[in-house]
């Protein structure tokens, strides 16, 4: 039984969507709480949507042996607490993730026999491109630099275990639960 859920998409390609979809689901699995250095939004709990750290502390935490995977994107850096999937093993509970495809990897690698990943894939860079925009949250710059990486990231889909279009959002959150349904059994 799989225990390590990892969905994973270019940003804006719906990952944080579709989890919090499977959380209301699924309240009793477990939510992996990503540390950043990025600076925090106006709608984000410390705590509870990251782990808010500084540079020096995150590379601390690194140098301690502290996180399992972590990547340096667009100049800050992301990673996953150990301490975050003990939780989950420990207490024998499902836990699910939203992270970047090269983390997901890195989980599948450290857990092989815990982890199934599930790839949302954006339909088109170009409607990738209108998400960004319309979130009003990054610069013409910041999004010309995502939308290079979700060139990258789509070159990856194929290794995951699953792969859902997210054209309709209705369609890709009916087909996440048929596969949660079946991850859950």
């Amino acid at each position: 039984m799989k225990k390590l859920i990892v969905l994973s998409s270019p940003s804006g390609g719906g990952k944080t969507t579709v989890t919090k979809y499977i959380m209301s689901l699924y309240p009793e699995i477990l939510f992996s709480v990503s540390a950043t250095t990025r600076e925090q939004r106006f709608d984000e709990i410390d705590g509870k949507d990251y782990y808010f750290l500084d540079r020096k502390e995150f590379v601390d935490r690194l140098d301690q042996g502290d996180l399992i995977e972590y990547e340096v994107i667009f100049g800050n850096y992301y990673g996953t607490l150990k301490s975050e999937i003990a939780k989950a093993l420990e207490k024998n509970q499902k836990m699910i993730f939203d992270i970047d495809v090269k983390g997901a990897l890195s989980i599948k690698k450290h857990f092989p026999n815990d982890t199934v990943l599930i790839f949302i894939a954006p339909p088109s860079l170009n409607i990738l491109e209108e998400r960004l925009m319309s979130r009003s949250t990054e610069t013409s710059e910041q999004i010309y630099n995502r939308l290079t990486r979700a060139k990258m990231e789509m070159e990856y889909a194929e290794k995951f275990d699953y792969v859902v279009p997210n054209e309709k959002l209705n369609d890709t959150l009916e087909k996440v639960k048929e596969l949660m349904e079946q991850i859950m059994a």
